[in-house]
Parts: C-alpha cells; sequence; structure tokens
C-alpha cells in the first residue's frame, strides 16, 4: 500500500473500532453496568460527537499547518477516523438537534456508522481486484 493508502486503511479501521467502542459504552451506560457513566457539566449532559468535533478540527489544523510528515503520521489518520465515528453515532442528534439517541430516530446514526464501516470495507477488501483489473487493462488484456 502507498502512504495515502495506508492512512485511508489506519482511518477505517480506527472509525469501526471506535464506533463499535462508542456503541458499548453508551449501552453499558444505558444499562447501569460497568465503570462508565454520562459525562455532565452542570445539568448539561456533554454528548460524544462534541470529542469527535474536536478531534476533527486538530486533524484540520495538522492539515492546514503541518508539515508533510506531520499529515502522514498515523495518529492524524486515527483521530479522523475516531472523530469521525464519534460524530456519526450521534448523528441523528444532531440531524434533528433533539436528543433521540435511544429513540426510533436514533437508528439512522447506528444505520450510517454501519453502512460507513462496510463500504468502507468493502473497498479495502476489492482493492486487489481493482488493481489487478486496471493492470490487465493497461498490458492490453482483455480478462485479468
Amino acid at each position: 500500500m502507498d502512504a495515502n493508502q495506508r492512512s485511508a486503511l489506519v482511518s477505517w479501521l480506527a472509525f469501526t473500532a471506535t464506533f463499535a467502542a462508542v456503541r458499548g459504552i453508551t449501552y453499558s451506560i444505558r444499562a447501569g453496568r460497568g465503570p462508565f457513566r454520562n459525562l455532565s457539566v452542570g445539568a448539561a449532559h456533554l454528548h460524544h460527537y462534541m470529542w469527535g468535533i474536536g478531534m476533527i478540527a486538530g486533524v484540520g489544523a495538522v492539515a492546514v499547518r503541518g508539515s508533510e510528515q506531520q499529515r502522514r503520521h498515523p495518529a492524524v489518520a486515527v483521530s479522523y477516523g475516531s472523530g469521525l465515528a464519534l460524530i456519526v453515532d450521534e448523528f441523528a442528534l444532531l440531524l434533528d438537534l433533539k436528543d433521540v439517541y435511544w429513540a426510533k430516530q436514533g437508528r439512522i446514526s447506528v444505520d450510517l456508522g454501519v453502512g460507513g464501516s462496510a463500504l468502507a470495507g468493502s473497498y479495502f477488501a476489492a482493492l486487489p481486484v481493482l488493481r489487478a483489473i486496471r493492470g490487465a487493462r493497461a498490458r492490453g488484456e482483455t480478462r485479468p
């Protein structure tokens, strides 16, 4: 894999792992099990999309001001994928501007997260086949 493909793969893996972990943590919080609890400041609940927005903003800052070496660092790809997962997990909340996380409308977030993971995973799984087809066409072959 070249550096761009490696970054995309690391980002996808971070997205998938973070999305799965967040779903597990939020279900354990709702069930009242495990060490995790909701984080609030006063009466205001701090939703995890806020941390995702912060991570994506940090990635943007590196993209705008960072050196090439900094932009290609695996931490940037991990931060992007993880931050995006935190946002997508609460996408229904952002879409409706209401806390619908556990309502039927909250299913949008789950569908987007699973669908995004599936599409990205399919892309990475298909890369070897796509490269073989591209190589065969470049060589003038009709079949890879």
